[in-house]
């Protein structure tokens, strides 16, 4: 998957908004003000970092190549996907969605039902 279609599927995604809270050149999408991506649009592999469920982290680490643990994150938590690699895309849009719900069901009730609405 290129970079910009990772890129634009995130933002397919009901309410998320693309920031810049590092700096101009680390890209973060957030669905209801928490971080579900990011990437770094310079890099080469592009790479991008998602959430992910812990156990699951680790079976998807076990069994692809291209899923490390999350550069610098809380590696339980996140991994970094090599992009232009091995990786199938629908293996990328599942895991973005993943990513995503994760977040969204973290989130206040409130805030969640909005959301899901």
């Amino acid at each position: 998957m290129h970079l910009a279609d990772f890129c634009a599927h995130c933002l397919s995604l009901p309410h998320v908004e693309e920031t810049t809270p590092f700096g101009p050149d680390v890209l973060v999408y957030k669905v209801g003000g928490k971080m579900f991506a990011l990437t770094v649009p310079d890099d080469h592999p592009a790479t991008a970092n998602l959430k992910c469920d812990p156990d699951r982290a680790i079976d998807l680490r076990d069994r692809y190549e291209d899923v490390q643990p999350g550069y610098h994150m809380n590696k339980r938590h996140w991994n970094t996907l090599t992009l232009e690699g091995r990786l199938s895309n629908a293996l990328i849009v599942e895991l973005i969605r993943h990513s995503y719900d994760l977040v969204v069901a973290s989130l206040p009730k409130k805030l969640r039902a909005e959301i899901t609405q």
